[in-house]
């Protein structure tokens, strides 16, 4: 039900995107203005204020710059042809008419609405924005917007709440315009107008509460959308200086309003245990009987220990020197079960040692406790299923029977997992060439803390005879007095392993002196071996970086991380260049370029891109600098907060 609540609340918002776009009196704060059993909650307090810091972005200065008006230009012509236009003479409306209208605030709720305890209810949405001194031309488009309903043949309805007059229609898929139909999977046939003898029959308006109903009005100068009437009245309440509970009215929401939301032009904020009680009771009792009863989400969930979370807000904040993002997991540490009990990690040092080179370009340290993960991992397939934690005891035995033919008291519990640490880190360097491959297989390594590397490398390769039996009889070679061995690998076996690479790999691994390092590439496994004598940069050395760390609360984290997001995007930029006329560009590097392979209809929207009239990397370079992030855990939860400063270039 949920899922054809957001559907057809979609389908609503769709329509209106042109027209939402002199107050009496200031509109209220999101948590004096939402009711106390909302959901979830996302929202831009001041639409201006976010506006001029998207403008004012390295991000949008990168898109401004000249080196990139030809791939700009030709991007936006394209879009405008096959989308705006298109778009505009479904709708009958000129987009640039209401580019001006949000000014204020900007949100997006889901409130529970009696769901699902009352027979038939689904979660009510809501859309709310202000437009301060643009109310009149608010008020003209929504005019416009009823007349346009109207002339179209659709059923259109008043009601009042609260004394104010809201427009009910009926709202179904076939309402999404034919243009956006085809950038969506919502309607393979959507070019068809044959659906003449399958049109939707409209719900009775006996229920208002119907759930492809979208209510539309207007209080002052915030626009009101939403799919049911009760969620709106109890918004009016607080307009109108009602008394009902609100959002702010609940310590859990206020707790993280006063730690992480003021001054943030852009926060959201989900009530995670209403969200688990609720799923909870819509699922039934499990079938003892039914092979798939594992896959129960709530089974899944309650033992990972995701039951135990409360709630989770995240907030953006931007100042002169850089951009913030925090998530916090409310999640006290009484409750914490399943992973939650060994994730973050302990608090101890995880900044890059000092044989991390320079030239890395991504860095990542987690201080777990290998052997109480282990544990922890244990327990959440019990709670999962008894044939989850039976198929990990089995591929135990597996490999207990093929090192026991060696050594017959040899105990893959005891000379593996006893001898794991408390820290397991990676760092990465640029790839070597600009292939479109190449962003997915850049040269990494993998190091896994050990009180007793060299029982822990003995033991390795009895667990890496799960992925192919020939690892028993690895070849060995000598390097700077520690054996390295190998093994050959096929090319699915290896995580991130890219499609298109060679049918086969070699995986290397070493004991050093406090780590086993393990790799797919042999020259950064020895250059590992030999950082002890080195004289290079290391990675801790690189200008910023402590500044940046403070940002994060510095290194004592159970996980900190580094990204030279110079280097990473200029691998994925050049060989999006060079690559051009190889299926438009993306090939298998689209997984490297965030968000491309959510697009919908990928081939329509990247035939928008003409990657070879990309710049040289070099000359728009400046516009990138480097991030960091850390998650750690206290007594309250868990928090993850990441800092990226404004390229040394673009500072004022």
């Amino acid at each position: 039900m949920l899922k054809n609540s957001w559907r057809f609340f979609v389908a609503g918002f769709q329509l209106l995107t042109c027209f939402a776009l002199g107050a009496a009196t200031p509109i209220p704060s999101v948590e004096k203005l939402l009711p106390d059993d909302t959901l979830l909650v996302l929202t831009t307090p001041d639409f201006t204020k976010m506006r001029d810091i998207y403008h004012t972005s390295p991000q949008t200065q990168f898109w401004n710059d000249p080196a990139m008006k030809p791939f700009k230009e030709n991007f936006l012509a394209k879009m405008h042809e096959n989308l705006i236009q298109p778009l505009e003479r479904d709708m009958g409306v000129d987009f640039n008419d209401y580019t001006n209208l949000p000014q204020g605030q900007i949100t997006f709720a889901i409130t529970q609405n009696g769901w699902p305890a009352t027979q038939g209810q689904q979660p009510g949405m809501l859309f709310l924005m202000d437009t301060k001194d643009k109310g009149d031309q608010l008020k003209k488009n929504l005019v416009d917007l009823r007349k346009k309903w109207i002339d179209a043949g659709k059923t259109v309805r008043t009601e009042k709440i609260r004394n104010i007059d809201f427009s009910v229609i009926a709202i179904s898929e076939k309402d999404i315009p034919k243009t956006l139909r085809k950038f969506s999977n919502s309607d393979s046939d959507g070019d068809s107008d044959s659906d003449s003898d399958n049109k939707d029959t409209p719900p009775s308006f006996g229920t208002t509460n119907a759930p492809n109903n979208l209510y539309v009005g207007q209080y002052e100068s915030l626009l009101i959308l939403g799919t049911s009437a009760k969620p709106i009245e109890k918004v009016l309440v607080h307009l109108t200086g009602g008394q009902m509970p609100a959002l702010g009215d609940l310590a859990a929401y206020d707790a993280n309003r006063l730690a992480m939301f003021r001054e943030a032009p852009l926060y959201g904020w989900a009530n995670t245990k209403a969200f688990m009680d609720l799923l909870a009771q819509r699922e039934g009792k499990d079938n003892p009987e039914d092979p798939f009863a594992m896959l129960n989400p709530v089974k899944i969930l309650t033992a990972a220990g995701f039951t135990s979370l409360k709630t989770i807000a995240f907030s953006v904040q931007v100042a002169n020197d850089g951009s913030t993002v925090q998530l916090f997991a409310s999640m006290p540490e009484s409750s914490r079960q399943g992973i939650f009990t060994v994730f973050p990690g302990q608090s101890k040092d995880s900044s890059p040692p000092s044989f991390v080179p320079a030239d890395a370009v991504k860095f990542q340290r987690w201080r777990v406790d290998g052997q109480k993960a282990w544990t922890a991992l244990q327990q959440v397939l019990a709670g999962i299923s008894p044939q989850a934690k039976s198929g990990i005891n089995f591929m135990i035995d597996t490999a207990n029977t093929a090192a026991r033919e060696k050594d017959p008291d040899f105990d893959m519990n005891k000379n593996f997992f006893g001898n794991l640490g408390d820290d397991i880190m990676s760092y990465q360097k640029a790839p070597r060439g600009n292939t479109p491959a190449d962003p997915n297989s850049a040269p990494s390594i993998f190091l896994i803390g050990s009180p007793n590397p060299d029982q822990l490398v003995s033991a390795f390769k009895f667990l890496l005879v799960l992925a192919n039996p020939q690892s028993l009889t690895p070849k060995e070679r000598e390097f700077l007095g520690r054996k390295i061995y190998t093994v050959e690998l096929g090319g699915g076996a290896l995580p991130g392993a890219s499609p298109s690479g060679p049918a086969t790999r070699s995986l290397s691994y070493v004991a050093g002196s406090s780590y086993v390092a393990v790799s797919t590439d042999d020259s950064l496994l020895e250059e590992y071996l030999r950082s002890s004598d080195s004289t290079q940069k290391t990675l801790r050395d690189t200008p910023g970086l402590t500044d940046a760390v403070a940002k994060v609360n510095g290194t004592s984290a159970g996980v900190f991380g580094y990204e030279n997001q110079v280097e990473t995007t200029r691998a994925v930029f050049e060989s999006l260049r060079n690559n051009a006329s190889t299926n438009g560009g993306f090939g298998s590097a689209s997984p490297g370029i965030p968000g491309i392979a959510a697009l919908p209809n990928t081939d329509s929207i990247r035939s928008w891109m003409d990657f070879s009239l990309l710049p040289p990397f070099d000359k728009i370079s400046k516009y990138f600098s480097f991030s960091v992030y850390s998650i750690s855990a206290d007594s309250d939860g868990i928090k993850f907060k990441m800092y990226a400063p404004v390229p040394g270039a673009l500072r004022k």
